[in-house]
């Protein structure tokens, strides 16, 4: 007799006893937990290493700006008169960066990654690029601080801000909003104004032609330097570690030494050095090679927060943050060295304050609804996980 071949297969397993409602809590908090991780890493970073590490850029952003423009301008005011010699101080203290690259692996032992490891060829090509680059942004801001009073360079190099939203936009695809628009438009008046008042602000001695010279150089020099940031904040996109930020900075800063090198050898710069150390600077040659030091060391701090605050925020918060201590610069200008603070100038120093504290403003109230509606997203998940679990 045959049968159907259902009937000689085995029956079916009994299905598994439900779990104990203590271990489908432990998973559904194993869950809950698992979300909230993924949460915490997508969410903005607010960790202790983070903002610690966003601090001490900014300060040496702070003295590095204000400080090297001070000591910049005092090289100048003294009969130092070599704009390759001040091209060649802004990137020549380039081995002062060896120091965090190499110290950390070989002596503190602190990291496991080995300096350079993870540099591409196309990374290093970059950042040799990038570094010519900034070289000719260094022999620019050079040319026109040495014509321009240190007040109204600081005030026309706060216009890199609103080349420095374009460029965003465009190479980065930064958003627009009314935050932007409004700081951009009262940084345009600000400059706007600083030339009209131009004519009444040359330095004893000093003809117009060199005066707007000076003038539109300072212009180039922020608008390069507004383009070299969303370009950094590309190439810093393919940078996982800030330990490479600082090795891109070193290549960088390499080459644009180099660049000024060059141009130093051709235009006899090494020996305007010795003339102006032992006859040309007017506080004698100690004064003159310490003025020297304090530049190289200096403009290693500006150029290594302006590159940190890049990479741990973006591009257009860098340029906020630079054109924050515009303001400062002016008021040291007027206080060390004694610049004309003029009404133009009082109502473009005003606008110029404006515009940042209203963006920074702008940014904190964005940051504190992000993070409410970040809060509210993990709420919601929490109570859909309870809900599913019951």
């Amino acid at each position: 007799m045959s049968f159907p071949s259902s009937e000689l297969s085995p029956p079916p397993p009994p299905s598994p006893p439900p779990p104990p409602s203590s271990e489908l809590e432990e998973n559904t908090s194993a869950t809950s937990v698992i979300i909230k991780q993924e949460n915490a890493s997508n969410s903005p970073k607010t960790s202790k290493n983070y903002n610690l590490l966003l601090a001490i850029n900014y300060a040496f952003l702070f003295v590095g700006s204000v400080s090297s423009t001070l000591i910049f301008k005092f090289y100048f005011i003294h009969k130092g008169s070599s704009r390759w010699v001040s091209t060649w101080v802004q990137s020549a203290g380039f081995p002062l960066l060896l120091l965090p690259v190499f110290l950390p692996y070989y002596l503190f032992k602190c990291t496991r990654r080995r300096p350079f490891s993870d540099f591409s060829s196309k990374l290093l090509l970059l950042s040799l690029a990038v570094g010519v680059f900034l070289g000719v942004n260094n022999f620019l801001f050079s040319w026109g601080n040495s014509y321009l009073p240190v007040s109204t360079a600081s005030l026309l190099l706060s216009s890199q801000l609103a080349f420095n939203l374009i460029l965003s936009v465009i190479i980065v695809k930064q958003k627009i909003t009314f935050m932007n628009l409004n700081c951009v438009i009262l940084l345009t008046l600000s400059s706007v104004l600083l030339a009209l008042s131009s004519s009444h602000d040359k330095p004893h001695g000093l003809t117009r032609g060199k005066y707007l010279v000076g003038f539109f150089s300072t212009l180039g020099a922020g608008f390069l330097f507004a383009l070299y940031l969303p370009v950094m904040e590309t190439i810093y996109r393919g940078v996982y570690c800030y330990s490479m930020v600082i090795e891109m900075q070193l290549v960088m800063e390499m080459a644009a030494t180099v660049f000024a090198t060059v141009g130093m050898a051709a235009d006899g710069g090494f020996s305007d050095m010795k003339v102006e150390s032992a006859r040309g600077f007017d506080k004698g040659p100690v004064a003159y090679w310490y003025t020297i030091a304090g530049n190289l060391v200096l403009w290693q701090f500006c150029f290594m927060g302006t590159a940190g605050m890049v990479f741990l925020t973006t591009s257009l918060t860098g340029g906020i943050c630079m054109t924050a201590l515009m303001a400062m610069n002016v008021v040291g200008g007027v206080v060390v060295y004694g610049d004309e603070f003029g009404g133009v100038k009082v109502v473009s120093t005003v606008l110029c304050v404006w515009g940042f504290c209203s963006y920074l403003y702008g940014m904190y109230m964005k940051n504190k609804n992000q993070k409410q509606s970040h809060q509210s997203s993990i709420e919601m998940e929490e109570v859909f996980i309870t809900h599913t679990a019951s």
